[in-house]
């Protein structure tokens, strides 16, 4: 892969240098006209926070504006011939993942597809023993094998990516989480799509959902996100012909192009996402195919936050990457690109962060009214920054209520209406992933998997 590319130095020698001139010029004007400042600051957070808000209802718009998923019937899905199926290589990274190992080969062994032309790779680390004993004990078929990645830094997902990609034989490849339960005809589906669309489809990302989405208050709201951005978010994407940041499982790749493209970048903690800017750059288009992996939500406060924030962090890392030369970036993605980059990519994590501080304001203004917040929100920024407060928290939790029908779930209805409390979840994540962003850049925090057979277990028992 071009070092242009790899996030393993987040900042270029020139946006570095961009940045601390830009921060002594801050500082100096700080110094002088302090108010202007501040005003100025208020004003450019406002009206970007306004287009976010803006850009997302959008999507959604556009996501309603005809068909934008990619269907396959299971008649054509099962109509392909075995002997016309191509080699499908299926790449599953997993590290500290014995309590899952064996139901992770339950749920592949499902898959209908013909086991002369699957090739399934576990990617185990070399340091995880328990996980490569669990595994030996249950990897047993012939089309399944253990690859032992090599002990090395960065130790991430998509190193092991890498290295599995590197030995893969199929035509096509996916990759799989430990804890995923596939749709059986996902492959097939997969097939029929990229050979009905042609050359000009290098991905397809499968939608993705929770099996155990009434395991709790966060596991509902994650489901209500999920639904939100798989459902609308993503296909609006699609309809607007603009780049899709992938999500960490399930995408479905022609394996010779990704190669070509240099594959997963070993640095980049949401690797997916950094992945699908890179396509669009490159002239390829990906599409959402209507097939559902369930996932597990994550079901506890901490683990969440440290899912969260890496997804940000990660996110923050591909907005940066793809920044350091804004002339070849613009002229390959387009205006619609740039707008998916700053708004939606970038836009995702920056206004996590900032919901707290606005939140925090409002809350002042209300309390005490200081004065200076007068001064601070000048008229035009004032009156926009209001509307972002009533309009753009009323439209965020009427998504949620459409997820929430679009999903059949009229129960989740409450958990919709209490998304505030998911809003403070993400700015505690958006806090973490700035400062790992800045120190620990790429560190790969490891999110536990398996926590429902704990509570199942607790239940039975």
């Amino acid at each position: 892969m071009s070092a242009d590319f790899s996030a393993r130095v987040v900042l270029s020698r020139m946006q570095r240098a961009g940045l601390i001139a830009a921060l002594v010029l801050l500082t100096v004007w700080a110094v002088l006209r302090p108010m202007t400042v501040l005003q100025t600051v208020v004003a450019i957070v406002t009206v970007a926070y306004g287009a976010a808000i803006v850009f997302r209802v959008v999507l959604v718009w556009a996501s309603t504006r005809g068909e934008h998923l990619i269907r396959v019937s299971d008649e054509e899905a099962r109509a392909v011939p075995d002997h016309e199926l191509p080699v499908y290589t299926v790449l599953v990274p997993a590290y500290r993942e014995p309590s899952v190992i064996g139901l992770l080969m339950s749920h592949l062994g499902a898959l209908e597809y013909p086991a002369d032309k699957l090739e399934i790779i576990l990617l185990l680390e070399e340091d995880d023993r328990e996980t490569i004993e669990a595994a030996e004990a249950v990897a047993t078929a012939d089309h399944v094998r253990i690859l032992v990645v090599p002990e090395s830094q960065p130790k991430t997902k998509p190193k092991a990516c890498n290295v599995g990609l590197e030995q893969a034989t199929g035509e096509f490849v996916t990759i799989y989480d430990a804890e995923d339960i596939p749709d059986p005809l996902q492959l097939r589906r997969a097939v029929v799509a990229l050979r009905r669309l042609g050359p000009s489809y290098v991905c397809l990302q499968a939608e993705l959902g929770y099996f155990n989405v009434d395991q709790n208050r966060i596991t509902r709201w994650f489901a209500l996100e999920y639904a939100t951005w798989f459902r609308s978010l993503l296909p609006g994407l699609v309809a607007l012909r603009m780049p899709i940041p992938l999500g960490g499982t399930s995408n479905h790749f022609r394996a010779r192009e990704l190669r070509e493209l240099g594959a997963w970048d070993p640095y980049n903690v949401t690797e997916d996402a950094d992945l699908g800017i890179r396509l669009a750059r490159s002239g390829y288009r990906v599409g959402v195919l209507h097939s559902v992996t369930l996932e597990e939500a994550n079901s506890d406060f901490i683990n969440w936050i440290k899912q969260r924030s890496r997804w940000y962090k990660g996110y923050l890392m591909t907005w940066l990457v793809h920044l350091r030369s804004p002339r070849a970036t613009a002229r390959q993605l387009g205006w619609r690109g740039i707008l998916c980059l700053n708004l939606f990519v970038g836009g995702t994590p920056l206004a996590a962060l900032l919901n707290a501080v606005l939140w925090a304001t409002t809350i002042l203004w209300f309390l005490d009214r200081p004065p200076i917040m007068e001064e601070i929100f000048v008229p035009p920024f004032y009156y926009l920054g209001v509307l972002c407060l009533v309009f753009g928290n009323a439209t965020v939790i009427y998504l949620n209520v459409l997820s929430a029908r679009t999903m059949d779930r009229p129960d989740l209805l409450g958990t919709a209406l209490l998304s505030p409390g998911y809003w403070a979840m993400m700015s505690l994540a958006g806090a973490k992933a700035a400062w790992q962003l800045v120190f620990k850049p790429s560190y790969w925090e490891k999110t536990t998997h398996g926590l429902h057979l704990a509570k199942e277990t607790a239940d039975v028992g």
